[in-house]
C-alpha cells in the first residue's frame, strides 16, 4: 500500500510527540518544552528537548533529532513504514500499511535463518522429533511453548539444512558465515545435530541465531549458540526482548534471568516482562536496552553462588548507567525454571513482589563465607563495602547501610563515615562532558557558515525567508547545507507550506539530510526574526561567494600570459566587486 506525504503527515498530526515520548521515558516540563534523559546515548543528565509546539525532539548532547515516527524508528528499532502503523495505532486511525517482512541488509543472512527455524519447528513435530518432544514434556514445557518460542529439533542427519539451503540457491560463502554451516576437508555439514533448537531474535523480533542444547544427557557441550556475526553479537541481545517491551514498559518493570527456560518457564505461566542473558556477561549496551524498557529492574538470577557473581556483575553495569536494580535471591540454589515447578507461580509472583534492595543484596554477599569472629575476615568486610557505598549514590541509602555494617561489626559509626569520606576523596573526579558530545573535533563555524545555518534555521519556521532565498540566495557554499535548503524550498513549493515535523518525515530516509537537521535545531535561536537579519544572513553568504570567485579569478589572472584575457579577467574582477558594494540591504 503506497502512502502520501499528505497521509503521513495527517497521520503525525493526530498524536502529541510529547505523549508518545513520556510513554518511553520520563519528561519534565521546563518552559514551553520537555526535558528528558535521550535515550540513544549514554545520558546521565536531563539532555533531551521534546517541543510540544514544533512537535519535534532535539538531543543536545549526542543530537539526536526527528519527529514522532523518527523517535519510534530509532526506540523500536523499526522501519519507517513499521513506525507509521506505531504512530497510527496510538492515534486510534484505521490505518494499516504494508511493511516488508525482510530487511534489505544481509537479507541472506536473514533469509538463512528464518528458513532453518522453520525446518527446525517441523522436525519437532515429526516421528523423528518424539524423543525430543518426551524430553521437553519432562522438563514440563507445553506444546503453546514450543510453539510461542519456536522450539525445534536439528536432526540427526548432518547435512539436512545443508542441502535444503544450497538447493535454494544461498552461496556456501553466506551458508558458512551464518554458522549454521560449517566446512570439513571440501564438503559441508550442518553445525547443529541431534539436539534441541532455541531460536534467538533481535529487538525487533527477526530470528538471527540459535542455541541448540542436548537432551540424551551427552557429556559434550550442553549448549551450543549460533557464532557472532553482523547480525548475531550476543553482546547487545536480549532473549524474549521482543515480547517483553511493551508489557514491560506498560507495568514499569522488567526482570531479568540468566537462561531461555528460566524465560519460557516464567513467560508461560504469565509473567510476560521477562528477558534473559543468555548465560553472557552484561553489556553497557544491554544496560542501554534494558533502560529502554523501565525504571524498574528486576534480577532473578540462579540462587548458587554463580548466579550472585553474575548479579553483582550485571548490577554494576546497570548502575553505571544510574539504574539501580532491586534483587530476588532464589532459595536451595535453584534457577527460576526449577522454582516455578517446585514451589508454584503463586509462591514466585511474592518473591518478585518483594525484592531485596541492592545494597542488602551485597551485604549478605560480601558476608558470606566469612567468620566474623575473624578480625581480617571482618575487615575484609568492610572495605568491600565501603568501596561499595563509595560508588553509590542515594545518601540516604547510603548511610543506612553505614549504620547497618556499624551494627553487624560493631565498629564506630563515626569512624565508617571518616574511612567513607576518605575513600570519596580518592575517587577520580569524572570529566565534564561538554555541551556536545562528537566523537568527531568540534570545529569552529565561522561567519559564513553560521550565516548560512541561521538563514536555514528560519526557513525552517517561515515561508516568507524561504521566497526570500529563492530570490536572492544563487549558491551556499557548504554542501550539506546547499543541498539541505534546496530541499527546503522544493518542499515548501510542492505543499505550500512549512513544518518542520512534518519536513523532517520528507527527508527521513537521508542519513546526511536529517544529520544537518539535527545541526541547525539544535542552534536554538530565537523565534522571532526580522528582515533585516534574514537579508544580512543572505549578504554574508552572497560575500563569501564573491571573496571566493575573486580568489579563483586572481589566481587565473596571475597563470594567464595573455595580457588582454589577463585584462578581461582584472575586469571581471572589478566588476564582482562593484556587486559586493551595491547589494540591496
Amino acid at each position: 500500500m503506497m502512502i502520501g506525504q499528505e497521509e503521513i503527515n495527517h497521520i503525525r498530526s493526530n498524536v502529541d510527540i510529547v505523549d508518545i515520548i513520556a510513554s518511553y521515558i520520563p519528561l519534565t516540563p521546563k518552559g514551553k518544552n520537555y526535558f528528558g534523559t535521550c535515550p540513544f546515548h549514554d545520558d546521565h543528565a536531563p539532555s533531551m528537548s521534546v517541543s510540544k509546539e514544533k512537535q519535534i525532539y532535539t538531543c543536545f548532547s549526542c543530537g539526536a533529532t526527528g519527529n514522532v515516527f523518527k523517535f519510534i524508528m530509532d526506540y523500536e528499532h523499526v522501519s519507517f513504514p513499521e513506525s507509521i502503523n506505531i504512530v497510527a495505532s496510538k492515534a486510534g486511525l484505521n490505518f494499516h500499511m504494508q511493511t516488508s517482512k525482510k530487511p534489505v541488509v544481509h537479507q541472506a543472512l536473514y533469509e538463512i535463518y528464518d528458513l532453518s527455524a522453520k525446518v527446525y519447528q517441523n522436525n519437532i513435530n515429526t516421528a523423528a522429533g518424539k524423543e525430543a518432544k518426551e524430553y521437553l514434556k519432562a522438563r514440563e514445557i507445553s506444546e503453546e511453548a514450543i510453539k510461542e518460542f519456536g522450539i525445534g529439533l536439528a536432526s540427526k542427519k548432518r547435512d539436512l539444512i545443508t542441502t535444503l539451503l544450497l538447493g535454494k540457491k544461498y552461496r556456501s560463502q553466506d551458508l558458512l558465515k551464518s554458522g549454521i554451516v560449517i566446512e570439513h576437508q571440501g564438503d559441508y555439514h550442518d553445525i547443529y545435530y541431534n539436539r534441541i533448537m532455541f531460536p534467538i531474535w533481535d529487538v525487533s523480533g527477526k530470528v538471527v541465531g540459535f542455541s541448540g542444547r542436548v537432551f540424551h544427557g551427552e557429556d559434550h557441550s550442553k549448549y551450543i549458540n549460533t557464532k557472532e556475526t553482523e547480525i548475531f553479537k550476543k553482546g547487545e541481545l536480549l532473549y524474549n526482548y521482543h515480547r517483553a517491551k511493551d508489557y514491560a514498559r506498560r507495568v514499569d518493570t522488567i526482570i531479568i534471568m540468566e537462561g531461555q527456560l528460566d524465560v519460557i518457564r516464567a513467560y508461560s505461566v504469565g509473567i510476560k516482562n521477562v528477558i534473559g542473558t543468555m548465560g553472557t556477561a552484561i553489556t553497557k549496551k544491554h544496560a542501554l536496552l534494558i533502560k529502554r524498557l523501565a525504571k524498574n529492574v528486576i534480577l532473578c538470577f540462579d540462587g548458587d553462588a554463580a548466579g550472585a557473581k553474575a548479579t553483582m556483575a550485571c548490577s554494576r553495569e546497570l548502575q553505571a548507567i544510574d539504574l539501580v536494580p532491586r534483587v530476588v535471591r532464589l532459595e536451595d540454589r535453584l534457577d527460576p525454571d526449577e522454582y516455578i515447578k517446585k514451589y508454584g507461580k503463586e509462591a514466585f509472583e511474592r518473591k518478585l513482589a518483594s525484592p531485596m534492595n541492592l545494597m542488602d543484596f551485597k551485604l549478605l554477599h560480601y558476608k558470606k563465607d566469612k567468620d566474623f569472629g575473624n578480625t581480617i575476615d571482618v575487615g575484609h568486610y568492610v572495605k568491600e563495602m565501603l568501596g561499595e557505598l563509595a560508588s553509590m549514590k542515594d545518601d540516604i541509602v547510603r548511610e543506612l547501610t553505614l549504620k547497618k555494617i556499624s551494627e553487624e561489626t560493631k565498629l564506630d559509626l563515626t569512624f565508617l563515615r571518616t574511612q567513607l569520606e576518605q575513600l570519596l576523596d580518592q575517587k577520580p573526579i569524572e570529566p565534564i562532558v561538554p555541551a556536545l558530545v562528537t566523537t568527531e573535533k568540534k570545529v569552529r563555524k565561522s561567519k559564513y557558515q553560521k550565516a548560512e545555518m541561521y538563514l536555514i534555521y528560519y526557513m525552517l519556521k517561515s515561508g516568507e525567508v524561504i521566497r526570500t532565498y529563492d530570490h536572492k540566495i544563487t549558491y551556499m557554499p557548504t554542501e550539506k547545507y546547499r543541498l539541505l535548503a534546496r530541499e527546503i524550498s522544493y518542499y515548501y513549493k510542492t505543499y505550500g507550506e512549512i513544518i518542520e515535523a512534518d519536513f523532517i518525515t520528507f527527508v527521513s530516509d537521508s542519513e546526511m539530510m536529517m544529520k544537518a537537521v539535527g545541526e541547525i535545531i539544535s542552534l536554538d535561536l530565537k523565534d522571532d526574526y526580522t528582515m533585516e537579519e534574514i537579508i544580512d544572513y543572505i549578504n554574508t553568504i552572497r560575500d563569501y561567494n564573491i571573496k571566493v570567485e575573486t580568489e579563483r579569478l586572481k589566481k587565473l589572472m596571475r597563470s594567464e600570459p595573455d595580457p588582454l584575457k589577463k585584462a578581461a579577467i582584472a575586469s571581471k574582477i572589478v566588476a564582482l566587486k562593484v556587486r559586493g558594494e551595491n547589494y540591496d540591504s
